[in-house]
């Protein structure tokens, strides 16, 4: 048995206004990985290219030893996207029996546990659910699968602080066995900090920096100042009127002097500082 749930090798993407460039990943099993990264940095396309709706130029993409996007792989994989995964005109009750003859593993409990557990309707459509009702629906069904790797693209965008709860209680759920692994986007970053055990920053269609999330956070400090800033050991610069703030690297905070302050560096410090990073260089 493989240690490595999905990887993605050397992989390269060229389309006309965008592209990704040398993505190497790994998913490791019994691992949930944080992937983070600004509008437009490729978080959906990396994802849609493991589950084989896009083809690499160049590269290649596996989920648990298979070729991504295979009958094979994707039967063991359960995923959650921003919208719901049924159609609209399809009443929550019928869901189970229209899906269950598509999956060997299907297990109708579990999704009627879910259903109970989020007050999911079921005698309304699809299309009637709120936001929150149809992330949650998508859960469920994603999970009745009885997935070993599962794959969230921006699941608790536009969700309240609770329903934002109990997904990652379900999720902590799913880790419990540990030949499951989890591969979650998000833009709130603040989802990750007690879930998450590796980080991947996703910048301008690269991987600017991955490795275990707290060693990431770990790595950074942010530098606050005013007036002119120093020449030498800051990273993207960001100004707004006179105020100054940078990442520096955590190690060389003694490095300034009393009128800079130094604050722990968040995870959105890191995506925002390595984005203007990446769009200063590329200028």
């Amino acid at each position: 048995m493989t240690d490595t749930m999905a990887r993605l090798d050397d992989v390269a993407i060229r389309r006309r206004s965008f592209a990704l460039t040398d993505i190497s990943l790994d998913i490791p099993r019994g691992a949930i990985v944080g992937l983070v990264g600004p509008n437009g940095a490729g978080k959906t396309t990396l994802i849609r290219t493991l589950l084989g709706l896009v083809t690499p130029d160049s590269g290649i993409g596996e989920v648990m030893g298979l070729p991504a996007g295979s009958p094979a792989a994707l039967a063991r994989t359960g995923v959650v996207l921003d919208q719901p995964a049924a159609s609209p005109d399809w009443r929550v009750a019928s869901i189970g029996r229209r899906l269950a003859p598509f999956y060997d593993r299907w297990d109708q409990q579990r999704m009627d546990d879910l259903l109970d557990r989020f007050a999911v309707p079921r005698n309304r459509r699809v299309g009637e659910l709120s936001r929150g009702q149809g992330i949650t629906l998508t859960l469920a069904t994603a999970l009745a699968q009885r997935p070993e790797l599962l794959i969230l693209d921006e699941p608790s965008s536009g969700l309240d602080p609770a329903s934002r709860r109990e997904i990652s209680d379900v999720i902590r759920e799913f880790m419990i066995d540990p030949d499951h692994a989890t591969l979650f986007s998000t833009h709130i970053t603040t989802d990750l900090d007690d879930l998450a055990d590796d980080l991947v920053v996703l910048v301008g269609g690269r991987i600017a920096r991955r490795g275990p999330l707290a060693d990431v956070r770990d790595e950074y400090a942010v530098a606050r100042g005013s007036g002119p800033h120093p020449d030498r050991g800051l990273i993207g610069v960001q100004r707004l009127g006179p105020q100054w703030s940078a990442l520096i690297s955590a190690s060389e905070t003694s490095a300034f002097g009393p009128d800079i302050v130094i604050d722990a560096a968040s995870v959105d410090d890191i995506i925002i500082h390595l984005s203007i990073e990446h769009e200063r260089s590329a200028a």
